[in-house]
């Protein structure tokens, strides 16, 4: 099977380490990647946003399947052009993508499906916006309509920073504050057969303790011990069915990752947001731990034959993902930065902890920076606190001048807690 994968950060350099290690993957290609996508794909130039020059390529290579990793391409329409040359895809219609790139449309569909959810409002005048901040009160969560790369919500006790935000975009889903524990929950789907993957939980403030401001996630480990063992079937029977059969009966079927953020509360478990895709970082541990085969899944949800696929195999071994960010992440970030120490973590630790690679790229014989999120450093072990140790271990190999990450991924699920 030949198989491209679109994209070109630390969840498509964990989906192309996994299909290459399925041996019934042929070829791998990759566009456009990054330097570390690079070991295990060949890499192809092309416009991610561009369906047709993506149709092109995949029709070039003569690809069995296309993946679309990233969540503006599919908003584009990318998947829709792949699939007008008859070539299978993973990933959702431009019309379905508007699940994550729409929160109003969004809300919409958990509204018709009866999903539960926080209470919201949409707000286009500044009028709206005040009387929907008003209602809420503090915290106030103000969330940009549109795509925003993981860093279009705000969470703040300050009015003034909250209306700051609400009235900077042109549109705003304003929503009460949902307490309690997060958790990510991945689906696989083909727009009739939903099939859930394992659980994990994120960290999506930029600093130890969960300070400092939102980004597109900092680390995050799975299983999550803490979790009652009963949430994924609560979450396929109240969540991810019921809006996979709506998009269907909207004419608009849903075929792709199902991501659903949500929020383990007093009353219940409740809808945050839904992503059209795999999410990063936490992508790099369910994967971990996947050990069926990943193109023969993704393959059957693109022809609409989930229900023959037999269920999934996991690992029993815990995964922790640690993000290496730039310098100044998530304001403007430095690049340009030489990477050292990738060679000491492939020689040493290969293959409990391992480099995926997010912003980065090639220059000459050297790695250098080239966003915001730069690495992702992943490690298996028997329980969360092997895991964890290992993955530390080797963030402590790498050296980026003025680079940040957490020092609190996963401590407190391995304490227990």
């Amino acid at each position: 099977m030949k198989v491209l994968v679109i994209g070109g950060g630390a969840r498509e350099h964990a989906l192309c380490r996994s299909l290459s290690l399925d041996p019934a993957v042929s070829a791998l290609y990759c566009a456009p990647g990054n330097a570390g996508i690079a070991d295990v794909a060949t890499l192809r130039p092309v416009d991610a946003l561009d369906g047709a020059a993506v149709a092109t390529l995949a029709t070039e290579i003569a690809a069995d399947l296309v993946v679309v990793g990233p969540e503006a391409p599919l908003v584009a329409g990318v998947a829709d052009a792949v699939r007008a040359v008859g070539i299978p895809v993973f990933g959702p219609s431009a019309e379905a993508a508007q699940l994550e790139g729409s929160k109003a449309f969004a809300k919409d569909v958990m509204a018709a499906a009866g999903v539960p959810t926080a209470r919201s409002y949409v707000c286009t005048t500044p009028e709206e916006v005040d009387e929907a901040l008003d209602a809420f009160g503090a915290p106030y969560v103000v969330k940009d309509d549109g795509l925003a790369a993981g860093k279009g919500v705000v969470v703040t006790d300050d009015l003034a920073v909250a209306r700051a935000h609400a009235l900077a975009c042109d549109r705003v889903v304003i929503e009460e504050y949902l307490d309690g524990p997060e958790v990510s929950l991945f689906a696989i789907t083909d727009g009739v057969t939903v099939v859930p993957l394992q659980p994990a939980q994120d960290f999506k403030r930029a600093l130890d303790g969960d300070e400092g401001p939102n980004t597109g996630g900092m680390g995050a480990y799975s299983p999550l011990p803490w979790a009652d063992p009963k949430l994924v079937d609560e979450v396929m029977e109240l969540v991810l069915q019921p809006t996979v059969d709506e998009l269907r009966r909207r004419g608009t079927p849903f075929s792709g990752l199902l991501y659903a953020g949500l929020a383990i509360t007093g009353r219940g478990t409740r809808v945050i947001e839904f992503n059209a895709r795999f999410g990063d970082p936490e992508t790099q541990v369910v994967l971990a731990r996947l050990r069926t085969p990943l193109a023969g899944v993704l393959l059957n949800a693109a022809n609409g034959t989930l229900d023959t696929l037999p269920p999934l195999v996991w690992r029993e071994d815990a995964a922790v993902t640690v993000v290496i960010a730039s310098h100044n992440y998530p304001e403007t970030p430095r690049t340009g930065d030489p990477i050292e120490g990738l060679l000491e973590v492939a020689a040493e630790d290969e293959p409990d902890a391992y480099v995926l690679h997010a912003g980065t790229r090639r220059e000459g014989n050297t790695v250098v920076s080239a966003g915001g999120r730069v690495l992702s450093v992943t490690a298996t072990g028997s329980d969360l606190a092997q895991a964890r140790a290992k993955a530390y271990k080797a963030v402590a190999r790498i050296r980026l001048d003025g680079s940040q990450h957490r020092t609190d991924i996963a401590s407190k699920a391995a304490q227990g807690h």
